[in-house]
C-alpha cells in the first residue's frame, strides 16, 4: 500500500498550488481520501475529505471556499486544489485513506497515510 503526495512548494500569499495523492495497493474506489496538515509546533488537523464512493466532500472552516478536493478513480489519484493561499496555510500536507466518509476529520480514522509534502506560503 502506498500513498504518495506531490505538488508542494513555496508560493506567495494569494497564490495557488495543486497537491496530488497517488494511491496504490488497495481498492481506491472504496475509500475516502482525506487531507490533513501539520504546521510547525501544532497538532495535525483535518483539511478536507472526499468519498470515492459517492463524491461526498467535507472541508474545514479554515479552507472552505479556497480549497477544492477532487478524485479521479481511473487514475487512483486524489487532488487538493489550493487557492488564495495564506501564510497560515504553511504546513506539511498529508493524504490518507479511510474506509468511510464518516471518519472524515478523525485523526485515528485513516487506515493508510502518505509521507507528506511541504507547502510554504510567504507573506
Amino acid at each position: 500500500v502506498q500513498l504518495v503526495e506531490s505538488g508542494g512548494g513555496v508560493v506567495q500569499a494569494g497564490g495557488s498550488l495543486r497537491l496530488s495523492c497517488a494511491a496504490s495497493g488497495f481498492a481506491f474506489d472504496d475509500y475516502t481520501i482525506a487531507w490533513f496538515r501539520q504546521a510547525p509546533g501544532k497538532e495535525r488537523e483535518p483539511v478536507s475529505c472526499i468519498s470515492n464512493n459517492d463524491g461526498t466532500t467535507h472541508y474545514s472552516d479554515s479552507v472552505r471556499g479556497r480549497f477544492t478536493i477532487s478524485s479521479d478513480n481511473a487514475k487512483n489519484t486524489a487532488y487538493l486544489q489550493m487557492s488564495d493561499l495564506k501564510p497560515e496555510d504553511t504546513a506539511v500536507y498529508y493524504c490518507a485513506a479511510a474506509v468511510s466518509i464518516l471518519l472524515c476529520g478523525v485523526e485515528s480514522g485513516p487506515r493508510y497515510w502518505g509521507q507528506g509534502t511541504q507547502v510554504s506560503v510567504s507573506s
